[in-house]
């Protein structure tokens, strides 16, 4: 469950209780799964809020007037930069340029290699008008992960309730999480209204095929004396679809 669904569950488990205050939780949770029934989890994929965006797409973080100067002549700068990855026999090729509200984009046929890249970022910067400090490093678009960690209690042994700031200090002092970049601060409930454990949702950046996800799932780390474990979930609706876009 994503975190939105199971606070809908809970207040829904609640209600319950209020109307049949003598029933078993037993009974509760059975009319629970009756009126709302778990979804088929049949080959789950992991989701992203990223709809819009591809990875068939560079991002020029630049100025407004640099950003004049590219439209001006789109399809010139289409032209040269196809001649020059025709050049390097390169089977990608760009297909137009956007103007976004911060920065254009440059669409293209296929994702992108490194050296494509390295391509199309020197080309933009030889432009007249564009000198080097103008253009900033070309980006990939960039969408979310959605992940849990269980296994934690909620009161920790100083009587204290878990918090998202106890989550990031830990994972800055833990190499599973190095070079991942939280899109939000972690979120801490209880996993059931009498539950003593907690389930702590965070979300990353990532690219569009879960790679730094993948790398997550699964996996287990110490956080003081217990064992939390890290799983996928579902995603979060209503957020920033792209860091490059949002930031």
């Amino acid at each position: 469950m994503s975190y939105a669904q199971a606070t809908n569950a809970m207040a829904s488990i609640l209600k319950i209780k209020e109307v049949f205050p003598a029933l078993p939780n037993k009974k509760i949770l059975k009319i629970h799964n009756a009126a709302f029934p778990k979804p088929d989890n049949k080959g789950y994929r992991i989701q992203h809020t990223m709809k819009g965006l591809s990875r068939k797409q560079v991002i020029v973080p630049i100025s407004d007037k640099i950003k004049d100067i590219i439209m001006e002549e789109a399809n010139t700068h289409i032209f040269q930069i196809n001649m020059l990855l025709k050049n390097i026999k390169s089977t990608m090729r760009a297909e137009f340029i956007c103007l976004c509200p911060r920065e254009v984009s440059i669409n293209t046929n296929s994702v992108l290699s490194t050296s494509n890249l390295n391509i199309i970022e020197r080309y933009l910067k030889s432009i007249n008008g564009a000198s080097n400090n103008k253009v900033l490093t070309l980006q990939l678009s960039q969408s979310k992960s959605y992940l849990k960690i269980t296994s934690i209690p909620y009161i920790q042994p100083n009587s204290n309730k878990l918090t998202g700031d106890d989550i990031t200090t830990a994972m800055k002092h833990l190499e599973l999480f190095k070079g991942m970049n939280l899109a939000a601060k972690p979120r801490v409930i209880k996993a059931s209204p009498k539950s003593d454990m907690a389930i702590i949702w965070f979300d990353i950046w990532d690219s569009q095929n879960s790679s730094k996800a993948k790398l997550l799932i699964n996996h287990s780390f110490n956080f003081g004396r217990y064992i939390a474990i890290i799983r996928a979930t579902n995603m979060n609706l209503g957020v920033p679809q792209c860091h490059n876009c949002w930031k």
